[in-house]
């Protein structure tokens, strides 16, 4: 009897297998029980660089096959779709490009107008600087300050003495015969033009020397 005892609790006892799964507690135990890492290797061989080469080729095939199974009518809808969007940004580009460009040249316009108005007020403060009014005192700082703002909008004065005649920016208001002359001058400045960027607001008013 005592040796069926012990049998039966040796029956009882179940074995202990190290690593078995039975004694995991936690996963961590599990994955060390898989055995050692496998080392990758970093270089593929000839054989699996051709499978990936087939792999990536059978890719663009199926993507080109997708396109290939559209109907005639299909690929010519989705032609005349694409085409109807880059004709849209197109004209998308080009409405804001007119946009800009309106919107500056309105601003010029603006700014000329308001220029050529004060225009007068210059010519003072240029005839008032002339007679030596404007050397010193109050009336000095409030020229500069003025001239300063003007040339903010890059307004220049315009017609030298000296210097050759063009009808685009000089108004001759009189013709003087000169001995020696071999072209048209401007012997004297009247009153000096303007110019705002590339647009004259005010021709100059010259005296021209001409030939003899």
């Amino acid at each position: 009897m005592a040796d069926e005892k012990n049998d039966d609790v040796e029956n009882n006892e179940e074995p202990q297998v190290e690593g078995d799964a039975t004694n995991a507690e936690v996963p961590e135990d599990l994955i060390e029980a898989e055995g050692p890492d496998v080392e990758v290797p970093n270089d593929l061989s000839p054989e699996d660089e051709a499978l990936l080469a087939d792999a990536a080729r059978a890719m663009q095939d199926d993507k080109r096959s997708a396109e290939d199974r559209l109907s005639t009518e299909d690929r010519d809808l989705l032609a005349e779709m694409r085409a109807d969007m880059l004709r849209a940004q197109a004209e998308l580009v080009n409405f804001r490009k007119r946009v800009e460009r309106d919107r500056e040249a309105n601003r010029e316009v603006a700014i000329a107008e308001v220029v050529r108005a004060l225009l007068p007020a210059l010519d003072d403060l240029t005839r008032a600087e002339a007679h030596g009014d404007l050397t010193e005192g109050p009336m000095q700082v409030i020229g500069q300050k003025i001239r300063g703002g003007f040339e903010k909008f890059k307004l220049v004065q315009i017609g030298e003495k000296g210097e050759s005649f063009d009808p685009n920016i000089h108004e001759a208001i009189v013709q003087l015969p000169t001995p020696g002359a071999t072209g048209q001058t401007v012997a004297d400045v009247v009153e000096p033009g303007y110019k705002l960027g590339e647009r004259v607001l005010r021709a100059a008013k010259v005296a021209v020397a001409v030939p003899a």
